[in-house]
């Protein structure tokens, strides 16, 4: 059975100017067909101090998200060991083993990928791109950030609409949430 699947998410962070953003597109699609062009793919959750994007299965990851705010609210807040709490439950818990989902989350300390297959991984350079155009965004918002001077909002909205561009799952149907600290 197909799920639901073509998604970009994009994650940027930046302790210079002090704020975190995920952008995403809009688009959900079911094999080769557009089901919606506005899908809401970012949550704020814990008190509106994370960011949270998916790619992957709509439902999943909405348990996710549900699962992932409930070990913040244990863990105080502190991102990575919410996260690798998460995927320690991820992993062992049956009904949570079979979830197909990607998150980025992002908060003051931090900016993370957690997977089901245990990862938890914090990228060098503050930037994270995930789902069939991730790599697309990811690579035009380096480029961006190395060769302007744009903040991290402006080049996450560039680089999704680059994306879009290229990758036929990602639409220019852009949400941008962000943090500042």
């Amino acid at each position: 059975m197909a799920s639901i699947q073509g998604t970009t998410i994009l994650a940027l962070r930046s302790e210079e100017e002090r704020v975190a953003v995920i952008a995403a597109d809009g688009q959900a699609t079911f094999r080769n067909t557009i089901l919606k062009q506005r899908t809401r793919k970012i949550r704020k959750i814990y008190e509106d101090q994370v960011l949270v994007g998916f790619a992957g299965a709509t439902a999943d990851a909405l348990t996710l998200f549900e699962r992932f705010e409930g070990k913040l609210q244990t863990y105080g807040g502190n991102l990575r060991r919410a996260a690798v709490e998460l995927t320690k439950d991820w992993r062992t818990d049956r009904a949570l083993r079979r979830l197909e989902a990607l998150l980025a989350a992002v908060g003051r300390e931090a900016i993370l990928l957690i997977s089901g297959s245990g990862d938890v991984l914090e990228p060098d350079d503050g930037m994270l791109g995930l789902g069939s155009g991730g790599p697309y965004a990811l690579a035009a918002a380096r480029a961006l950030r190395a060769e302007t001077d744009l903040g991290v909002r402006e080049i996450a909205r560039r680089a999704l609409e680059i994306a879009a561009g290229i990758d036929v799952y990602t639409n220019r149907e852009i949400v941008l949430e962000e943090l500042t600290w």
